[in-house]
């Protein structure tokens, strides 16, 4: 009986130290949390998971696709970018990965991120005509502008996401001033989604970028246009995804590969968590989801990755070993 006592006295012992050892070894971690939903979700849940399950000191830090990645390459901060649409950085980011100052971990949407030009379903609908973006641009007058009815209009994501740039490209490329229309600019995910509003609750046509997994896409009924060629991934490198790529042709948007980045300090002072960096992903339809529930109750970030957390534990503890998915499920 002392001998049992002594194996479970000592069990416990280990089991105690194991759980200060991680605490210890991950330490403070920087996480970048970007502008748009699914991204701010994802910090959200890592900061929790990080706390909670191994013991982390969080800062998450502003942040969006271009910046970032140029902060972490080049200052090795913040330590921990979740959703990193990489196409717009593919190349620089090859270079840090060999390199040896960035990890790419996993991809955080394991059926990719969707990118390209949108219209309403009920303009789609009533204009059959129109598949593609060449044959949008036949119809400015179908699109206008918000301050300019004779002119129609194609709405841009915000300045510092790598939509900003392909987008504005092609627009040139596609030469769509010369056919009657202007690049609208928005400041903020807010503002690009409130254009959508707008235009479903008026009944107006609209065109511009736009992308899932989003809340925005579950709520109105949208129709993505072709650009009437493949993608060409030799381009979109060379050009389309380079600010102010001279001559740029028509290009289509690539299924996005949506990748977890890491800075090599952070694999070395938080190994411990590595293997939930490296393991964790989710598919569009979950995201979806939890980002309609936000959008529906008003919920911030935060409250969207707690509820992910108790509504989707099938998913997320097979992420963590056990101990670290209790120790989660008590902070709940």
């Amino acid at each position: 009986m002392t001998r049992l006592l002594s194996f479970a006295a000592l069990a416990i012992g280990l089991s105690a130290g194991a759980a200060c050892a991680e605490a210890a070894d991950c330490g403070d971690v920087t996480i970048a949390e970007m502008t748009w939903g699914s991204a701010g979700l994802a910090a959200h849940l890592d900061k929790i998971v990080l706390e909670e399950g191994y013991g982390c000191q969080v800062t998450l830090v502003p942040g969006d696709t271009m910046p970032t990645f140029t902060s972490m390459n080049e200052r090795g901060e913040p330590d921990l970018a979740p959703e990193m649409w990489v196409d717009g950085v593919r190349t620089a980011l090859e270079k840090a990965v060999s390199e040896g100052r960035l990890i790419q971990t996993v991809a955080l949407l394991s059926d990719g991120g969707v990118e390209g030009w949108w219209i309403p379903k009920f303009l789609a609908d009533a204009n059959p005509k129109i598949r593609t973006v060449q044959d949008a641009l036949k119809y400015p007058d179908l699109f206008p502008a918000p301050d300019n009815g004779r002119k129609g209009a194609i709405t841009n994501c915000p300045t510092g996401w790598n939509c900003h740039v392909t987008t504005e490209n092609l627009y040139r490329a596609l030469n769509a001033e010369e056919r009657g229309f202007q690049l609208v600019q928005t400041r903020s995910a807010a503002e690009l989604d409130g254009s959508i509003a707008k235009a479903f609750k008026e009944k107006t046509g609209w065109l511009g970028y736009y992308w899932a997994p989003t809340a925005t896409l579950g709520k109105y009924d949208m129709v993505k246009l072709s650009f009437n060629v493949p993608h060409d991934n030799m381009e979109w490198n060379r050009c389309t995804a380079i600010p102010g790529c001279e001559h740029p042709k028509a290009n289509a948007y690539p299924v996005s590969d949506v990748q977890t980045v890491v800075t090599r300090r952070f694999a070395d002072k938080a190994g411990v968590a590595m293997e939930y960096v490296q393991t964790r992903t989710w598919d569009n339809q979950t995201v979806g989801k939890v980002l309609a529930w936000m959008d529906e109750e008003q919920a911030a970030s935060e409250d969207g990755a707690k509820y992910f957390l108790k509504t989707y534990p099938d998913i997320w503890t097979k992420w963590v070993p056990s101990h670290v998915a209790k120790k989660i499920k008590a902070s709940l």
